[in-house]
């Protein structure tokens, strides 16, 4: 399964639901765009050591930006980016999750749930 950043965020804050969600999950993958999010996210450098090790303790498997994911993503935006809000970010993080043929947990309904050949998990706090 792949995470989206706010998945991340909710552990962050505490939520056991969330937590339990990665724990119980064997195969924890994320898009170089959530890993980079994550990052940005981070106010120092100790917060940015806080993530990639959260990352290495869970063994999260950050998968690369490639030009098929590239390339499915510039479609996604097309396809639902005037219909749905999705935006640039998030097209790379479900074309990651479909070029990998894995399931994306998050949130976001909104923007992923229309996406049709996205296996989408929605994630309720």
């Amino acid at each position: 399964m792949i995470f989206d950043t706010d998945i991340f965020i909710w552990i962050e804050r505490g939520n056991i639901r969330a937590a339990r969600l990665v724990e119980e999950e064997q195969e924890r993958c994320l898009s170089v765009q959530t890993y980079m999010e994550l990052l940005q996210c981070a106010k120092n450098k100790q917060q940015q050591d806080h993530v990639r090790g959260f990352l290495k303790e869970y063994e999260f498997l950050t998968l690369p930006l490639t030009e098929n994911i590239g390339h499915r993503a510039a479609i996604y935006i097309e396809e639902y980016s005037l219909s749905y809000g999705l935006r640039a970010g998030d097209a790379i993080v479900a074309a990651t999750a479909s070029e990998h043929d894995l399931p994306l947990c998050s949130g976001n309904g909104k923007h992923f749930k229309p996406i049709r050949d996205l296996k989408f998990h929605m994630f309720s706090p």
